[in-house]
């Protein structure tokens, strides 16, 4: 029988890619979630990560693991949540999905105001990966999106814009590039850049583009579906990644250098929901977050992204 422990330990570590962090999640140390992994994987008969002093990732094994195991996951903790919402006297849950740790932060500002000014109702935040984030809000998994601008999806509705920030290539200390105080965009065709799979196709040209603007070919790199995923990539030397300023805080690494470009217009960040799901909770939410975005408390996350 698969222990809680050994289940959490196994789908965070597959989301994070990375044992401090998960660690550090779990409120466990790094040796324990080492232990509950190897445990698992003698249960299973056979690794479900492949590790090494540079990175972390699924095995074919670990990641059908993944998938089967994650939708069950999050119906159990659905069903938890809807017991002591009922018991709290909550009438309307608002499920916020974000990418990336600056949005994650600012959601739960939001959601606190949020509950504030609508007693019965709660939202809450649900980290989502690039690869997963537009289906997952298709599929009604969540109801709101909170990612980067822009966005040509039909049926689709964009609010107000929460936050900005500076646009940074993100490349291996060891690359050229790295040593430089800037970037420009005609600087891309020396790079291979990752592709974030199953994204619209619209933000694949915005945030990967095949020419820069004087129209010189740039090389496609490798795919991946989590940032954790990309970042073990650049750090390898496989490729590279145009990412926010926000990195520099969040995603922070001995191997990975941020570098500003100098002519990249800025990272905007805005709510995006279906129009055919469009609710007064939504709308009231949106206030919330533009209104958690501009209070004294989250100066730290807003400032270095210029709004």
């Amino acid at each position: 029988m698969l222990e809680r422990l050994e289940l959490e330990a196994f789908l965070t570590l597959a989301e994070e890619l990375h044992f401090g962090r998960t660690a550090e999640r779990l409120h466990l140390t790094t040796g324990r979630i080492s232990q509950s992994i190897k445990k698992l994987e003698r249960h299973i008969g056979t690794p479900l990560f492949e590790r090494t002093s540079r990175y972390v990732r699924l095995t074919p094994a670990g990641r059908q693991l993944h998938d089967d195991l994650l939708p069950a996951y999050e119906q159990l903790r659905y069903g938890l949540r809807k017991a002591v919402d009922a018991a709290h006297g909550i009438r309307h849950v608002l499920r916020v999905g974000f990418v990336g740790a600056a949005s994650g932060q600012l959601m739960v500002h939001a959601a606190q105001l949020y509950a504030e000014r609508h007693p019965g109702h709660r939202a809450q935040p649900r980290e989502l990966q690039i690869s997963d984030a537009y289906p997952r809000l298709r599929d009604g998994d969540v109801d709101l999106l909170i990612v980067s601008l822009p966005h040509e999806e039909a049926g689709m509705v964009v609010g107000p814009v929460l936050y900005s920030e500076h646009r940074m290539l993100a490349v291996s200390t060891r690359h050229p590039l790295a040593g430089k105080e800037t970037v420009s965009l005609e600087d891309l065709p020396g790079v291979r850049l990752l592709q974030a799979q199953t994204v619209p196709a619209h933000w694949r040209a915005e945030r990967t583009p095949l020419l820069t603007p004087a129209g010189h070919p740039i090389e496609p790199g490798p795919a991946f579906e989590t940032f954790q995923e990309a970042l073990a990539l650049i750090g390898a030397g496989q490729g590279a990644f145009v990412v926010g300023s926000q990195a520099t805080r969040y995603y922070a690494r001995s191997d990975v250098a941020y570098v500003p470009f100098s002519d990249a217009p800025r990272l905007e960040w805005a709510p995006l929901w279906l129009a055919s799901r469009t609710t007064p909770c939504i709308h009231d939410f949106n206030r919330a977050a533009q209104d958690a975005a501009g209070r004294d408390h989250l100066a730290a996350v807003t400032a270095d992204f210029g709004m």
